[in-house]
């Protein structure tokens, strides 16, 4: 029976030297590089493998690292949008509240003005009637007209002041809604016309000053941002420039009858 563990030609035998037997020789040199080969190629598969472990923990080290500060400021940045958000919210809510007293302000001063037109046209029309019971009384409606005319000039003159500050509110509610003009501005035109109405005589004789007051406090309405005529800028100032017109026409009347009565 053949021996299993020792064929012939398997084992290698370097002292042997039977004929023919050479290629034993080159066997054993070819060997040796071989196996060199192989436990290199050993040490640096594991060596390999080594260094792509040490990678891979240092990528998924670095991964683990970045996640971590990407989740940090995105909870950073949800918070300051939520606090932003709530900012933004309470700010509307304090618009909202200033706009609604801002609007029953306006309300109430227009249906104020509203009613003291009304007044005026009442006392208007009884000062008239005085006029034509005036005027067919002879002498006494002679020196009334005489009267009248001479207030009449005085009503001239005071048109022409109100006419004055109309001008001045509509150049200052043109600046207010400006998005380009400076306010510095317009608190100069405020300043000029509170000036003015602290030291005109008409003015004074109509109380034009706390008028103007309301109307820089109140008087925030503006056309649309297209337009360019400024008589569609504002609305409390219209009510109160009226209002002074027909004051002027009432004070007309009376200062007529206080001259009349001052020369009897």
């Amino acid at each position: 029976m053949n021996n299993l563990n020792d064929p012939p030609n398997w084992n290698i035998l370097p002292n042997q030297r039977e004929p023919g037997d050479e290629g034993s020789r080159w066997n054993y040199a070819l060997l040796v590089p071989m196996l060199g080969l192989a436990a290199f190629r050993w040490i640096w598969t594991r060596e390999c493998q080594k260094e792509i472990e040490r990678e891979k923990k240092e990528y998924y080290k670095k991964h683990s690292t970045l996640q971590k500060d990407l989740e940090a400021k995105y909870r950073d940045i949800i918070t300051e949008n939520r606090r932003t958000v709530a900012h933004l919210e309470l700010e509307l809510e304090k618009e909202r509240h200033r706009t609604l007293s801002y609007r029953e302000a306006l309300v109430s001063q227009s249906r104020k003005l509203v009613e003291e037109r009304r007044i005026l046209e009442q006392e208007q029309e009884k000062l008239e009637r005085e006029k034509q019971v005036l005027l067919r009384s002879g002498a006494e409606g002679n020196l009334y007209q005489s009267c009248l005319a001479k207030e009449e000039e005085w009503q001239k003159r005071a048109n022409v002041v109100l006419k004055e500050f109309e001008e001045g509110l509509k150049e200052r509610q043109d600046i207010y809604c400006s998005l380009v003009v400076p306010r510095g501005q317009r608190l100069e035109i405020e300043k000029n016309l509170l000036v003015k109405a602290a030291t005109d005589p008409v003015a004074m004789a109509l109380h034009m000053e706390s008028g103007l007051k309301d109307i820089f406090k109140h008087d925030n309405y503006c056309g649309n941002l297209l337009n360019r005529n400024k008589s569609q800028n504002g609305r409390l100032m219209w009510l109160y420039l009226r209002y002074w017109e027909l004051a002027i026409e009432l004070q007309k009347f009376k200062r007529a009858e206080k001259a009349m009565l001052g020369k009897h």
